[in-house]
């Protein structure tokens, strides 16, 4: 980076499981132009695979264990703190598994960016492949939103569709998705990095203009 360059933005990643998503944003990270730094992971489970992921990578980690806290608001106000620590541009969740507090929300508001596995606003919450299944979906996929206090009810950012085939299970599904995952979240908080998404009041702008619906990636 030349010495005249402003540094880039440092992002912060939280993840509870295998951190696939995560060895998506590390990959995307090595690219010579990719304008922001993975400078921390952190976990609420101490044998999450991601933080293996993330020593391979050299990036530092962290553990704040949620089984060692007697709240929830306990428990959010040592991941805050330790947050905090490292000052991030961005909070990134790839897999965390923890419905978070409104103090944790509104502390990092506009800067802490979800992926879940359904298309906003439909399924909410978790199984999300086996109830688009139920409902005879012809389509399902994956979304990429700012997070607010509503449970995955923040503003979209961006989504990406997946064809529901006759024979697709919840498991060729969620495979399905989770390659889309894979190519969208990158995009996303390359976007964010470069300052081109913001969060409004209860919207996105893109480019500073008003993002009127989600912007989507080809089916295929």
């Amino acid at each position: 980076m030349n010495a005249d360059q402003p540094p880039l933005p440092t992002i912060l990643v939280l993840a509870s499981g295998s951190g696939t998503n995560l060895q998506a944003l590390i990959e995307a990270n090595r690219e010579r132009d990719f304008p922001g730094q993975i400078g921390a992971v952190g976990c609420n489970r101490p044998n999450a695979f991601a933080l293996e992921r993330a020593a391979q990578a050299h990036i530092e980690t962290f553990v704040v264990d949620h089984t060692k806290y007697d709240s929830r608001e306990e428990f959010d106000g040592a991941l805050m703190q330790e947050i905090r620590r490292h000052n991030p541009d961005l909070v990134v969740l790839a897999g965390f598994m923890r419905i978070l507090t409104t103090d944790f929300v509104r502390a990092f508001r506009g800067k802490l960016l979800n992926i879940h596995p359904s298309l906003l606003p439909k399924y909410t919450g978790l199984n999300t492949h086996q109830r688009a299944l139920d409902a005879d979906d012809a389509l399902h996929g994956v979304s990429v939103h700012f997070v607010t206090e509503e449970l995955d009810g923040g503003p979209v950012i961006a989504q990406a569709e997946v064809a529901v085939a006759p024979d697709d299970t919840a498991e060729s599904l969620a495979e399905k998705v989770q390659e889309k995952e894979h190519i969208l979240y990158p995009i996303v908080v390359r976007w964010f990095c470069e300052g081109r998404i913001q969060l409004g009041s209860d919207y996105v702008t893109f480019d500073g203009e008003l993002l009127k619906k989600p912007m989507r990636l080809p089916d295929n």
